[in-house]
């Protein structure tokens, strides 16, 4: 999974996979080839339907978080992506990680989402065409979230560091909370932890299940 041209965000609306640059609005998936950097060409639009926020890519997978549900497309086939299946919830905004045969989706409440629950959801998404809910955990206003191995970081109130149990994956404990005002999406690679906030780019490293704060970029609100 790793990439040259970078990880985004669990609330990222653009990913590039292999030679193709996929983008999503709030209706509609598109698809770019970019094997010539210099001439990159457009290759479709594929309607979706309403509420599409989120974009995240797993082994020729697309994961599509949506005000409604998520949805899980092939791209085995990069030019015509095919949607596989969609798992459906309450109206909340929703972004969605995954790794292995899990997702792990947050929701929300407040604008545009205000019917929304404030909650963490596993997925079984080990038949990619019938994703299934296999547990819960409150939460109280979630937004963005990101996975590395055992570990799985949650922007709530704060950031939250949960630990995966290894052989039941969709069993959470919550190991640590760390108080940042605004904390809103995490991009967790190779040790090392870049959260974004309303007040700043912080960087953490979290071998050895401890977090080590390395640094931060202050955002100065005009």
């Amino acid at each position: 999974d790793s990439s040259a041209t970078g990880r985004g965000g669990s609330l990222a609306r653009f990913t590039i996979v292999g030679d193709y640059l996929y983008t999503v609005d709030n209706t509609s998936l598109r698809v770019f080839d970019i094997k010539n950097q210099a001439d990159p060409q457009f290759i479709k639009t594929q309607n979706l339907g309403f509420g599409i926020e989120t974009i995240f890519p797993y082994t020729n997978k697309l994961f599509l978080g949506t005000t409604t549900g998520m949805y899980i497309i092939d791209i085995q086939n990069p030019t015509t992506p095919s949607v596989l299946s969609i798992y459906q919830h309450i109206e909340s905004c929703d972004p969605v990680v995954v790794q292995g045969n899990y997702a792990y989706v947050t929701l929300r409440n407040g604008t545009p989402c205000r019917r929304g629950l404030n909650q963490l959801e596993v997925i079984d998404i080990s038949n990619l065409t019938a994703p299934k809910i296999v547990s819960t955990y409150q939460m109280t206003n979630p937004i963005g979230l990101g996975i590395d191995g055992a570990q799985l970081f949650v922007c709530d109130a704060g950031l939250k560091v949960f630990d995966i149990d290894e052989e039941k994956p969709y069993q959470l404990t919550q190991r640590q909370k760390i108080d940042i005002a605004g904390a809103f999406d995490v991009i967790p690679l190779n040790g090392r932890l870049l959260l974004i906030s309303e007040d700043g780019l912080y960087q953490y490293a979290y071998l050895n299940n401890k977090m080590d704060f390395i640094s931060k970029i202050p955002i100065t609100k005009k």
